[in-house]
């Protein structure tokens, strides 16, 4: 019994060992096969970095990156929070058929380049997030004349902050700078002979900031209105596109312009900068090059050059911008001074001279750029209403003086033309001859007979110097001429003409 006891208790002893190795290893294989699982399922994170624009456009910009789903009416959409200082947002990247999700897209949105949000930047930036990060530089193009400045100011800011990185962030943009241009300077040849390395052009990626770059020029309808109220013109718009081309040539950095509520190749455009997987098909038909529609404008990472730049429009100085923007972008002494210096040489100082703020009062110039000489100086706006004020006395004074001027040369024509008729009615009278009549066989002159009794009437009349009030006998007597012209004719009718001698 006892050896059995012993016995029985040895096999129970191994049994139990045995049941809890098998439990163990059964909760591995479920850790390993979750874990897997989980893997499986675990979404690539990217991360945007949008600088510039207000919150609506910020939120534009989102809205246009948001998929179109078939259910999109049932869709619910992440909150956007972008009223104060860093704002921040998600989006699900989708595949082309709107099912399954391919990457996690962390949006962070910042308005104002203020130094003292560089604090709040700072911890975007680590060895694990750089190389799934992309910067985007929102433009509007309500106010073009800005742009030069605010680019200069935002990639001075981000130059700042990457040059404050520790040892292992730098190293990480080196690493990011090179693969950069590395997808630049090499492709396969189509002939089997394996990659081609290709140099950099003149005044590409000289400037590299450590991270892609994309700038988006909102609100691209506006053209048209610039073109129309702001008397904008194609010289404008060529010079405009130009300088932000060879800028960001530097920088490794694409352009797009776009439209609310038009389609663009914005959305597959930077999931191609943030090298998530879009089919080849719609990669190769929404990616292509467009410099011919001025509203629809896209220059892709890794194709302008020079060349291209400088047959969009002769007299452009490629050379000189280039170096002035290298000049521009040079960090100041004072972090606070990013937004405010301009060294010696700066080409921001050329842009808005060219492309001028017309609520200045002083137009459009280009004559810097393209020599044609359509410039005007801005006028104080007191100094303008007083100029328009004196202009306006002056027209006043010119209308008083005319219309005394017309009472004066009316009165002096009533006068020449009492004078002209006199002299008509003399001419007549020497052509023709005094005007006479027959009355009872006798001729009678007519301007004669007026002359006397005129001086009859004279006669009649009494002194003007006469007292006020006194009546002469012949005051009241006078009769007017027509009645004693009528008196006179009728006595003469009334008279019986002579009887001829030796009549009946």
């Amino acid at each position: 019994m006892v050896g059995f006891g012993e016995n029985n208790g040895r096999p129970g002893s191994s049994l139990s060992v045995s049941s809890s190795q098998a439990d163990g290893a059964n909760e591995d294989m479920w850790s390993n096969m979750l874990s897997s699982v989980a893997s499986s399922k675990r979404l690539p994170q990217k991360n945007l970095l949008v600088l510039g624009g207000t919150p609506e456009s910020q939120t534009q910009f989102i809205e246009s990156l948001t998929p179109t789903a078939p259910n999109a009416k049932n869709q619910k959409k992440p909150p956007i929070s972008n009223e104060f200082a860093l704002g921040y947002t998600f989006l699900d990247v989708l595949d082309s058929d709107h099912e399954d999700i391919l990457a996690r897209l962390s949006v962070y949105l910042l308005s104002e380049p203020h130094p003292s949000f560089t604090p709040l930047l700072k911890p975007l930036f680590t060895p694990e997030t750089l190389p799934e990060t992309l910067v985007v530089i929102l433009l509007d193009w309500a106010k073009p004349w800005d742009w030069a400045r605010q680019v200069r100011t935002w990639v001075r800011l981000l130059r700042g902050i990457f040059t404050d990185l520790d040892d292992d962030c730098r190293q990480t943009l080196d690493e990011v700078v090179h693969d950069w241009e590395s997808k630049r300077s090499t492709f396969t040849d189509a002939g089997g002979g394996g990659e081609v390395v290709l140099a950099l052009g003149p005044g590409e990626f000289d400037e590299p900031l450590g991270l892609p770059l994309c700038v988006v020029c909102q609100n691209s309808d506006k053209i048209e209105v610039l073109e129309k109220e702001q008397g904008y013109k194609e010289e404008q718009f060529d010079f405009i596109l130009q300088f932000l081309r060879t800028v960001l040539l530097k920088h490794g950095a694409s352009l797009i312009y776009t439209t609310p509520s038009v389609p663009s190749p914005l959305q597959p455009l930077l999931h191609s900068l943030l090298s998530i997987p879009i089919p080849q098909s719609v990669r190769s038909q929404s990616l292509r090059h467009n410099i011919i529609d001025r509203d629809k404008v896209l220059i892709p990472p890794h194709w302008d050059a020079w060349g291209k730049i400088r047959i969009m429009r002769d007299g452009f100085d490629v050379e000189g911008i280039n170096k002035g923007w290298s000049i521009d972008i040079e960090l100041p002494s004072e972090p606070e001074a990013i937004e405010a210096e301009d060294p010696d040489g700066s080409v921001v100082i050329m842009y808005e001279e060219a492309i001028r703020d017309p609520r200045g009062g002083s137009g459009l110039a280009l004559a810097s750029a393209y020599n044609t000489g359509l410039e005007m100086d801005p006028v104080d706006t007191q100094k303008f209403l007083a100029t328009q004020m004196e202009i306006l006395e002056a027209k006043r004074s010119e209308e008083t003086g005319t219309q005394r001027g017309g009472m004066s040369g009316m009165s002096s024509g009533q006068d020449d033309e009492r004078q002209g008729r006199k002299e008509v009615e003399g001419v007549v009278r020497d052509h023709v001859g005094p005007v006479q009549f027959n009355v009872g066989g006798i001729q009678v002159d007519a301007d004669d007979m007026l002359k006397r009794l005129k001086d009859r009437d004279a006669e009649r009349t009494p002194d003007p110097g006469s007292a006020a009030g006194v009546n002469t006998p012949n005051s009241n007597d006078g009769k007017s001429q027509n009645e004693v012209l009528s008196a006179f004719f009728t006595s003469l009718i009334k008279k019986k003409p002579a009887t001829p001698k030796g009549g009946m």
